[in-house]
């Protein structure tokens, strides 16, 4: 996953329908679409966790373990800092409905969560991918399915409630 910057925004002239239009910022990226382009490649990770997960035990592509261990913590990493340091902080100035610092203090939480756990499928799919045995490969698939649901619910949680509180102001 590499997060590719959109050209600078001009004190956001994109549409007014940007659900994220509220972070914009003269010559920033627009962060409606870098925020689209991190769920998709995110969700495109996710898929290739779960393809993984369901080649367990003997039809594991070694080579698809070695390219997605290699992206996965780094890409999750820079995702949240993103998400952190522009989305929330508009997340959280859009309203003065209760209980979004909860929501935010939440969503950081599950980052720390989901970059260790990133981390430790890393790990192992790497060793895997250099020619390592699944020793156990129910706690292994178990490990991937447990990290690429956490982020498609995370996923779903911005696009259902983030943006639209966004796009709202």
């Amino acid at each position: 996953m590499n997060i590719t910057r959109s050209k600078p925004a001009e004190a956001c002239d994109t549409s007014p329908l940007c659900p994220l239009s509220a972070a914009c910022a003269p010559d920033q990226s627009v962060p409606c679409e870098d925020m689209s382009r991190i769920h998709e490649e995110k969700l495109a990770l996710c898929d290739a966790l779960e393809a993984i997960a369901d080649s367990l035990p003997s039809q594991v592509d070694r080579f698809e373990c070695l390219r997605v261990g290699a992206i996965l913590a780094p890409a999750m990493r820079r995702s949240h800092q993103f998400e952190e340091s522009r989305i929330f902080p508009a997340f959280e100035k859009s309203s003065a409905v209760p209980g979004r610092a909860i929501s935010v203090a939440r969503l950081k939480s599950e980052h720390l969560a989901d970059e260790c756990a990133a981390a430790d499928v890393s790990e192992e799919l790497l060793r895997i991918g250099h020619g390592g045995e699944i020793g156990n490969p129910e706690a292994l698939g178990f490990m991937l399915r447990a990290l690429f649901e956490a982020m498609r619910r995370h996923i779903a949680f911005e696009r259902e409630h983030i943006m639209p509180a966004i796009r709202s102001n």
